[in-house]
């Protein structure tokens, strides 16, 4: 007789855990989380979103267009986070076409032409932009000698040009948000190229210091310009991340390869800085929160 009860005891505690996992929610089996939503993305801009440094250059649609293969969209992408849609950005783009350091590549006001249906569906999009258009070719070659006062009047001009490069960055996010309407627009700044305190053979630790105040000086003018654009764009500041990792650090996460003073990938992130882009840009604007439901 008490075996039959304890078994009749069992039974209806079992029927009552059964009832109240179905009112939780609760099947048979173990559940398996569902993959978060992934963001239609974007990516437009210059060299350092084409992926140069990340390794060989090659053409994709458009012409005249190189990137390189894995930079930081492809990373992003790699995640699940996002469904890229199309990387449009080119080795060398200027925001505009034309001027002294215009070599064919698709501008990014080209590039926004030609990405017209992929930007109307675009949740997220990511640039990249200004620093050729600032002048750091014209840096670079006057500073990566051991010429100090070159170096220095060329980097004050550049600074004092920059509320120029201002104007045009505005323009820039408020086209893009005009062609992208529901995207969050993440404008990624440019990390500082040279830590000082190593020093590197042929350019005095002079030079490195004012190639530096340059890009604070341009981190500055793009933040300023995201600011004033008045759309949903945000400015992503990667100098802290890149700490400690200079193109002269002892871990690097910038390419300088001084057998060749000035080839393509010189000064552009390598794979490690690549990731790093990838980390601040995923951190920044979780991209699962701006997908569809």
């Amino acid at each position: 007789m008490a075996t039959h009860q304890a078994r009749r005891r069992l039974a209806a505690l079992a029927g009552g855990l059964a009832v109240l996992g179905l009112s939780l929610g609760f099947v048979g089996s173990p559940a398996t989380a569902a993959p978060p939503p992934s963001a239609d993305y974007v990516a437009l801009g210059d060299s350092y979103t084409a992926g140069t440094g990340a390794g060989g250059l090659y053409a994709p649609d458009p012409v005249g267009c190189w990137q390189s293969h894995p930079g930081y969209v492809d990373v992003v992408a790699d995640t699940g986070r996002v469904n890229l849609l199309r990387n449009l950005a080119c080795h060398g783009a200027l925001l505009v076409p034309g001027g002294p350091f215009y070599n064919g590549a698709p501008s990014v006001i080209e590039q926004i032409a030609l990405g017209q249906t992929a930007l109307r569906n675009a949740e997220l999009v990511s640039i990249t932009a200004g620093a050729i258009d600032a002048g750091s070719l014209l840096a670079l070659q006057a500073c990566a000698t051991p010429d100090t006062v070159t170096c220095a009047g060329t980097v004050d001009a550049i600074i004092a040009n920059l509320p120029v490069l201002e104007a045009g960055l505005e323009g820039i996010y408020q086209t893009i948000r005009a062609s992208a309407p529901q995207a969050t627009i993440a404008v990624l700044g440019y990390p500082r190229l040279f830590d000082p305190v190593n020093g590197v053979p042929v350019i005095p630790v002079p030079n490195q210091i004012k190639v530096n105040q340059a890009i604070d000086a341009l981190n500055s003018t793009i933040a300023k310009a995201v600011a004033d654009s008045r759309t949903n764009a945000k400015f992503i500041d990667v100098t802290k991340r890149f700490a400690g990792h200079a193109a002269n650090s002892l871990v690097p996460w910038i390419v300088l390869d001084l057998r060749l003073p000035l080839p393509d990938a010189n000064f552009h992130p390598n794979i490690a800085g690549h990731q790093a882009y990838a980390a601040a840009l995923v951190s920044a604007v979780k991209p699962a929160q701006l997908a569809k439901r």
